[in-house]
């Protein structure tokens, strides 16, 4: 390089990158006492229709409902009935049953791959709370618990993870990548945030129609480094599309720390700040704060007054996947020392604060999720499973469900692959 480019043999110090690094590594003692959790209730709940501009704080903040003792404080309190309350853990308490019942399966062969929400589930039942039944909602991949706080079944869910005749999906998915229409619950897809553009494609026909239904998208931290989660802001944030964007804060993408999607530099609500928009930062694992955050956006969406982006603070506790071993890259002591605790433990301590729930009613209730999940496992298991082999789908559904009418060229090789079949004597 010659000098006037490039500055040589001018006294200045060599450039250097900063290349991001965890706090604690495998072996190492973690101590969350510096982590700033703010007071429950401090943070302050704006209309919905306030401008984007004057809520910057609630993206740097973090709402929270429950205290220490489980008391639900300040203007975020959803105020929720104790029924429905009881509800919500109960989901949650079935969704972490379901978890343990399938990670057993797939480490028994009987599946190829799953992923638990452990430690996250609040993020996906709360908002199924919050959210009409008929709101669109755009998954990742850790959101089965939408689908359970609907009530749906928990046989077809497993017959798409083990991939067996009832499978409704014929097999062609990933496990743990469902989809049920009749749950307004969009399908799966394993690369990363194109679920958000989709999401706010479908707010925006939902508003030139004239529809209700409005659409709520999640993706992971690491996924908002993707060109997709860029796109949906800004065609959010142009149209003003009732949609809600949750970007989960679970600390951890595979192997690789929050940092390396940006979160040494700010926080991942504030993402939405640069776009536009109205940003909360909540903390994830307290039930009311995520319901209530979630309704918030919900009635900002159906207000026209413009799409949400929430960032849920909360902590993977197991590995990405049954492919992960998250012993290689983090500390075993950081899920016990997670400053803002279990989301199951914490509603359960809110409802027995207020005299609504005990003991004896919280072991009662998880023997009894434990025996639904152990019941439909048995029902599912005996349709198939995915170690049965690939016979259980006739081959010829490989030319079904791609488009609405088949072309003449599947159709040709359909009839071809039939022929050839029939002459094998299969």
């Amino acid at each position: 390089m010659t000098d006037k480019a490039g500055g040589a043999g001018r006294n200045l110090p060599p450039l250097s990158l900063h290349v991001p690094e965890p706090q604690y590594r495998p072996g190492d003692p973690v101590d969350h006492a510096g982590f700033n959790r703010g007071e429950a209730g401090a943070v302050a709940r704006p209309s919905i229709d306030a401008d984007p501009a004057t809520m910057r704080d609630h993206a740097y903040g973090l709402i929270r409902v429950l205290d220490d003792a489980g008391q639900a404080l300040g203007p975020w309190d959803p105020r929720l009935d104790p029924e429905r309350l009881r509800r919500m853990l109960r989901d949650m308490a079935l969704t972490r049953a379901y978890d343990e019942r399938l990670y057993r399966a797939q480490r028994q062969g009987k599946t190829s791959f799953y992923m638990k929400c452990t430690g996250e589930e609040a993020t996906a039942v709360a908002p199924a709370h919050a959210l009409d039944r008929e709101d669109m909602i755009f998954p990742s991949y850790r959101q089965q618990g939408v689908l359970i706080a609907r009530g749906w079944s928990l046989v077809d869910m497993m017959c798409q993870v083990y991939s067996n005749r009832a499978d409704r999906l014929k097999g062609r998915q990933m496990p743990i990548m469902y989809s049920s229409r009749e749950a307004a619950f969009f399908s799966i897809s394993g690369n990363l945030a194109t679920q958000l553009p989709q999401a706010v494609g479908f707010a925006m026909a939902s508003a030139a129609k004239g529809d209700t239904r409005i659409a709520a998208a999640w993706c992971g931290e690491g996924s908002t480094a993707e060109g997709d989660f860029h796109s949906a802001c800004t065609f959010a944030s142009v149209y003003r599309a009732p949609v809600i964007l949750n970007v989960i804060n679970n600390q951890w993408a595979i192997s690789s720390f929050s940092g390396f999607a940006g979160a040494e530099a700010t926080t991942f609500a504030a993402r939405g700040v640069g776009y536009g928009m109205a940003s909360l930062r909540v903390d994830g694992n307290d039930a009311l704060a995520v319901y209530a955050a979630t309704e918030w956006a919900a009635e900002r969406a159906r207000a026209n007054a413009g799409p949400t982006l929430i960032e849920h603070f909360t902590y993977r506790a197991e590995g990405h996947s049954t492919s992960d071993d998250p012993t290689k890259y983090r500390s075993a002591e950081e899920h016990a020392k997670w400053p803002l605790g279990d989301p199951v433990a914490r509603l359960k301590q809110h409802l027995i604060a207020i005299g609504e729930w005990d003991e004896a009613r919280h072991a009662a209730m998880d023997q009894a999720v434990a025996e639904d999940v152990r019941a439909a496992q048995k029902e599912a298991e005996g349709i198939g499973v995915l170690s049965d082999g690939l016979h259980q789908h006739p081959f010829a559904t490989m030319f079904e469900d791609v488009f609405e009418e088949m072309p003449w060229h599947l159709r040709e090789q359909s009839e071809q692959m039939a022929d050839e079949r029939k002459k094998a004597g299969i």
